[in-house]
């Protein structure tokens, strides 16, 4: 079995802004949500441990690995989307400009591509491809520390669930 978690929170989580495939490292409230689950998953008995390369996924999966004893494998396909031209601007500045778009977005709509930036269904095609691989490689279960959107669109994908935002907050701990 594969569980799914996300990242604790950053600056940009708490200030509602878009930080895709940035560089954004966990704030001191996300190392706190790190430790958390962290704590959460030493009951389950995991033999993998994968992380998505982006900072903030990493610091995580760090944590979590210093609790778990378990060395932690990177892909890339983990990672958020990539946001174009949305990146380091905040939802309202979004909202305020683009409100059909950013509708799709909150709605997670499938046909949705960030402007610049990359689409769901081309995200969900490489998360979906990056867990599959993850089964194969084993051990299972494993822990796959990830992002926001990296977790819905996989879960849309293999459960047919469409979560909201707010389903999906930071240091969640969620069954795939």
């Amino acid at each position: 079995m594969i569980w799914l978690a996300r990242h604790g929170e950053t600056a940009y989580n708490a200030e509602r802004r878009f930080q895709g495939q940035g560089a954004v490292g966990l704030s001191g409230r996300g190392r706190e949500q790190a430790a958390e689950l962290a704590e959460q998953a030493a009951g389950y008995g995991f033999g993998g441990l994968w992380s998505s390369p982006l900072p903030r996924a990493r610091q995580t999966a760090e944590i979590v690995a210093g609790r778990l004893g378990l060395e932690i494998a990177e892909d890339p396909r983990l990672m958020e989307t990539d946001t174009g031209e949305w990146t380091d601007r905040t939802f309202a500045e979004v909202e305020a400009s683009d409100p059909a778009r950013f509708a799709a977005w909150v709605a997670g709509d499938p046909s949705f591509a960030f402007p610049g930036g990359e689409s769901f269904a081309a995200q969900q095609d490489r998360v979906s491809a990056a867990v599959a691989d993850i089964r194969v490689a084993g051990p299972l279960p494993a822990l796959v520390v990830c992002h926001r959107n990296s977790m819905r669109l996989v879960l849309e994908r293999e459960q047919g669930r469409r979560l909201t935002l707010d389903d999906v907050p930071n240091g969640a701990l969620v069954a795939l």
